[in-house]
This record gives structure tokens, sequence and C-alpha cells, in this order.
């Protein structure tokens, strides 16, 4: 049966494990590398084998991807060291799928770290750096000061070497006179400005993180910007749900024809019984203030390892589709070693590429759904199919793997908890359970919890899903350290690190309190 019990309260945040360092989390210099096939791998790698992974060091937020030259350049925060300060580094896809070409982009220098921001191509030169000019804006603590978090300019003609601007184009409006607790708290949250054009207005929109709200300013240059607005989840007494990082802003067409802006930032909801990953808000944009509807968020992933993610418009439907895509890690145990550290000498990944899609549901209100890219099926191998299968108790597949996708479809009508095991041993006396169980989806990693890598107490992650519902489709993403679980047309994903071992390869079906049936189980093994 799932544990549904609430976890203890947490010990950490993202913002005490950046004062435990220092300045906070970074790049560093590195080899190339990237993507590993897995027959570049020993035997003993656990290495994702669909996932990007830095080559070596540590990795931390993704920064939003840009197409240049007819590419997709992926920034991210590197570190030789976990948990350590460092820059960007770059990472390069053709597909969404493969990444690799890694090399430093903007890197420590003078122990003055570059944290979370965004780059743009400046196809209009409105920054006067010439037409398609790479400019990116990143948070620095200038002179070493935490509470002088501020927004610094670079920028690059060739997607190789980057330029400093000297002084900060976005200045802490709350450093200098930041005197109670509660004012240096907010100075202190200052950070991940994230950068969108505006179209109908010809303006830069840029949008900060908070302790708990955003700051929105605007620009016509990317250098000289103005405060316009805040936008302020607590207002009418509603639920605090932690600061906001890592935010997002983007316009996009729904499936009705109606197009809206959606502003998102990574949070903290551990104290609300909420997700702890990608919050958004659908609403309106008029070129100084963002508005809703409805201030209580909707979550773009319910699991816990879905942390500063990015979105970005695809090329092929860029008004309707975007893809997403995020670190799978948590602030609760993302400063700690790995057994990827061990193994292959890399701390982290991040989840697969999603599309997003912003749907109309029946009673009016608009979310996004994810799927993960089409190009993943083509890096899978060919898929073997179970038609149908009844189950009652658990059922063991005639297949074992540690990386592959499997997809299936469950009904039942007396049963009360049915699902997948992942990564069983062939005792059972590992496993990670997916499943349904009174109103909830859940992914259970208890069962595979280790004592010298423990998650404890985060081991389960659930959503809400329709008390009535008889059927679900489950799509399943397991991958050497990972598992991301999309639910029916992909309104709930989960995403969850799994350290798995080396006998971890069974799949086992189950239903309790009475049968379950399994079918179009098909499972697809990476190639």
């Amino acid at each position: 049966m799932p544990d549904l019990s609430a976890p203890e309260e947490p010990k950490f945040s993202r913002r005490s494990m950046m004062a435990l360092t220092g300045l906070g989390t970074a790049a560093g210099a590195l080899a190339a590398g990237g993507f590993v096939p897995p027959t570049a791998c020993a035997a003993e790698s656990l290495r994702a084998r669909f996932h990007m992974t830095p080559p070596h060091g540590w990795l931390c937020d993704g920064q939003r991807p840009i197409e240049f030259n007819g590419r997709t350049y992926f920034f991210y925060l590197h570190s030789d060291t976990n948990h350590g300060d460092g820059g960007w580094d770059v990472s390069v896809t053709d597909d969404l799928v493969a990444f690799g070409e890694n090399r430093v982009a903007i890197p420590l220098r003078d122990s003055f770290p570059v944290w979370t921001g965004s780059a743009v191509v400046d196809e209009r030169n409105t920054a006067g750096f010439g037409a398609g000019a790479i400019i990116v804006l990143a948070t620095q603590p200038t002179g070493g000061v935490r509470r002088k978090q501020e927004q610094y300019l670079y920028w690059s003609l060739d997607g190789a070497s980057f330029t400093q601007h000297p002084d900060p184009v976005i200045r802490n409006p709350n450093g200098d006179s930041a005197v109670t607790p509660e004012e240096i708290d907010n100075a202190e949250w200052f950070r991940d400005p994230k950068v969108v054009w505006d179209e109908a207005r010809s303006q830069w929109v840029c949008v900060i993180g908070r302790r708990k709200y955003l700051s929105i300013y605007v620009s016509g240059n990317l250098r000289d910007w103005s405060w316009v607005s805040n936008f302020d989840y607590l207002e009418n007494g509603a639920a605090d749900l932690g600061g906001m990082e890592c935010p997002d802003f983007f316009q996009i067409t729904a499936d009705d024809g109606s197009t809206h802006w959606v502003l998102a930032a990574s949070m903290d909801a551990y104290a609300s019984g909420l997700p702890m990953t990608y919050a958004y808000w659908v609403g309106d944009w008029d070129g100084t203030r963002f508005s809703t509807n409805n201030l209580v968020p909707q979550w773009l992933d319910w699991g816990w390892d879905w942390y500063a993610a990015v979105t970005w418009p695809s090329s092929q439907d860029p008004d309707h589709v975007r893809n997403a895509l995020g670190w799978m890690n948590n602030w609760k145990y993302a400063a700690r070693d790995v057994p990827t550290d061990v193994t292959d000498g890399y701390n982290g990944q991040m989840s697969v590429v999603r599309q997003i899609r912003l749907m109309r549901q029946p009673d009016g209100w608009y979310s996004l759904l994810s799927t993960p890219v089409p190009a993943l099926r083509d890096a899978l191998g060919a898929p073997e199919t179970i038609a149908r299968r009844e189950v009652s108790d658990r059922w063991a597949l005639p297949w074992k793997g540690r990386a592959y996708e499997l997809e299936l479809d469950i009904e039942w009508s007396t049963a009360n908890n049915v699902g997948v095991s992942v990564g069983c041993t062939p005792d059972d006396s590992r496993h990670t359970n997916i499943g349904v169980f009174d109103g909830k989806v859940y992914v259970d990693r208890g069962p595979a919890d280790r004592s010298d890598y423990s998650f404890l107490p985060y081991r389960q992650a659930e959503a809400p899903i329709d008390p009535q519902a008889r059927y679900v489709h489950l799509r399943i993403l397991v991958d050497m350290q990972s598992v991301e679980v999309f639910v029916n047309a992909g309104h709930t994903v989960l995403s969850q690190q799994v350290y798995f071992e080396a006998d971890d390869t069974v799949i086992r079906l189950y239903a309790y309190d009475g049968s379950a049936t399994f079918s179009n189980v098909t499972w697809r093994p990476a190639a």
C-alpha cells in the first residue's frame, strides 16, 4: 500500500544551501562531451542514456535554450565541485534528445559567480551590439554581497565567447536601503531574470524572482530598464507557497484559438502540501502588468524533481507549442554527492524535453499539457507489446532493463490500488511504485530508498486524479537514475530521481484487493 502520510518538515531551502557554500551555484571549465550513448559507457556506468548530463562535475539550473545558426544552444550552471561557485556552460542539440559539444560559455572569473538568467537573440539589434547578437542577463552578487544580487549583461557575436558589461543593468532596489530582517531577506532575493520580447509593444520584458513576488521591468534596448509592476500571488490571503525563483513568461495560443500569457516560477510549496516545482498562472499582459482571474497556481509537474524549469517556443509551431526542460533535483537534498559521482564523475541531469500546449478545459479554464518530444521515440529501440493481461496481486513482464519507455492502459472495477513497479529486484525487496490509489496518482520511491543516498522523508510524490476514475493511461520513462511519469493526456506529470542499483531491472504490474486489466503494454528499450 502506498505511504500517504505527510513527510516531516524539511530542514533546508535553496537559499540556506546557497548560504552554506558562499555565493551560490554555478559553473566552471569543462571538456567536450554530453550525451553518452550506452555503447560508450562502461558496464558499471550509471550515466543516463537519453537525458542531458554534464561530462563531469556539477550541473544545476538550466537556462532557456536559444536557436542560433540553425541549432539549439542549451546553457546551464556548472561547477567542477558539487554545489560550488562557477558560471555557464553550453551544450548543443539538433534533435532535443542528444546533447553534446559541451564547453564553457561564461566562466567564473575573480571569484565572481554567474547565477541563473536568460539569453536572447537580438535580431533587431536593439542593444547595439549587432543584429543577431546573443544577449545574456544573469544574476551576480555585486562585491560578493548577498543583498546586492543584481542583473549583469553579457553579449556574444559567435555564441562561443561572451563579453561582460562592467556595471549591472538592473540594480537591486533594496540592496542599500534594507534595514529590517524582512527587508534584508527580500533584498537577498533578487535573481534569475527571464527576458522575453513583447512583439505587440516592441519592448523587452524582464521578470525577476523575489522573496514573495515577481518584479517586472521593461526596456527598449536590453541595457536601460524600468520597473513597471510586481506580481504578488499572496493577495487576498492566498496560501504562502514560498519564494519565487527562475521565473518564466510567455505568450501562447490555446487549442481553441484564444491567446494568453503565462507567468510562472519555481516554488517550494512543501509547507502547504503542494509541489516544489514549476507553478504557473494563465492570464493577460497589458504591457505593464500581468493579471489573472485565479491567484491559485497550477503545477506543471507534481514530482519531487523538476525544478528551475525553462520553456521556449517550438521551431515547428512556435505559437501553439513550447518546449520545456527541468533540472531533476530538489534543494531539500541537492547539495550532496550522488551515485554518479562515484561511477561517472558527474552530478545532476535534466529531464527529457517536453512539448507543452495550452488546452481549454470543460469548465472554461486553461491548463498546460505535457508530452515528451516526438524525437525521443526515434532515440529508443523497437517496441515490444503485450496486448492484454489480467492481473491480481503482482505479475512480472517478460523483459528487464534500466533504461526504457513503458506505456500502458489500466482498467479496473474492484481493485483499490493499481499500477506498475519499476526497478524491482528479482526478490522484489526493492522497487518503485507508480500507481493510482484513493483519488491520487503517485510515484513512491520509498521501497527503493538507499541508506547511503537516502531521500527520506521525500519518498512519495502524488497528484490528484478523479476519484471515480477506473481507467488510466501511463507513459513512464526510466533512465538509470530517474523516473518520469506522464498521466493520461499529460495534464499530470511526476518526475523523480531514483537511485537504482544493478539488480533493479524487473518490471511488475500490480492490482490489490481485486483485479485489473492491463492492455497495450509496450516497452521500448534505450537504443
